[in-house]
């Protein structure tokens, strides 16, 4: 039981798409924080396989703060996180993926941060590499450095991984529904060129178990992830948020980054 600890003001969103392999270890790294979050919404994206029955027996178990929602259909990642964003009872929202994890200290860490500076609508944080079995390393009680993330800046690189983002629930935008690709840069781009304040910290706290180009999944389609982000850039300059010249410096940046994507996806192949 872990009734004796600070349960903070906290949702979690973790959308599920056949993860019935992951998502425990997943969950696991959640109810391990030293500040339990209030809920944590599973929202299973359509799958065809067990994954929807392992997430009521993962209900079951965690009755007191873990709901199941279900999608008819699988529509992405974007319209999963909406789901459970929405369906959200706390003031803060913190994303995580079925096949990634949470450092022990990352919801006290990062909502305390959130909670002393009111101006921050959204923060991240580093999220390296790791293998499937590590030690989360010891983290000072210090509040951690944190850079303000200009609009400009997120045309030419995503600062950080949706599995180290939280965010205040009642914020207007939302992840773009039928985005597979790219989606969660896209809300980054809308908060900040809308104004937000958004920050990442200089600390690492969640881990990613598999290489972000070399193992199967999303990640591994390398064109539709750089449509994703070509996508994007398109956007803004159709919402007047970019002009022409900005527009086709960063089209160039990114096809250069898909390049360099080839490379690596080779080399750890």
């Amino acid at each position: 039981m872990i009734d004796n600890l600070t349960v903070a003001p906290v949702s979690v969103v973790i959308p599920c798409y056949r993860c019935s392999g992951t998502i425990e270890r997943a969950l696991a790294s959640v109810a391990a924080q030293t500040h339990r979050p209030a809920e944590v919404l599973l929202v299973d994206d359509g799958s065809n396989d067990d994954t929807l029955g392992v997430l009521k027996a993962l209900e079951r178990q965690y009755s007191e703060w873990v709901r199941v929602l279900s999608l008819p259909f699988n529509k992405g990642p974007s319209a999963a996180r909406n789901v459970g964003w929405n369906a959200a009872t706390q003031p803060y929202i913190a994303f995580l993926d079925a096949d990634d994890v949470w450092h022990p200290e990352k919801i006290r860490i990062q909502r305390k941060y959130m909670s002393l500076h009111k101006d921050v609508a959204a923060c991240g944080h580093h999220c390296p590499y790791a293998a499937s079995a590590f030690n989360a390393p010891i983290v000072s009680d210090t509040e951690p450095t944190a850079s303000v993330i200009s609009p400009v800046s997120l045309l030419f690189r995503n600062p950080f991984s949706t599995p180290t983002v939280m965010l205040k629930k009642d914020l207007p935008v939302r992840f773009t529904g039928g985005h597979f690709f790219a989606e969660d840069l896209r809300l980054w781009q809308q908060l900040a060129f809308a104004g937000y304040k958004t920050v990442r910290l200089e600390i690492a706290l969640a881990y990613i178990l598999k290489h972000p180009y070399g193992d199967g999944g999303l990640s591994a389609r390398l064109w539709a992830m750089e449509k994703g982000e070509l996508d994007n850039l398109l956007f803004l300059k159709q919402q007047r948020k970019i002009g022409a010249g900005l527009l086709s410096v960063s089209i160039l940046f990114s096809l250069l980054k898909y390049v360099r994507r080839l490379i690596v996806c080779k080399i750890f192949r």
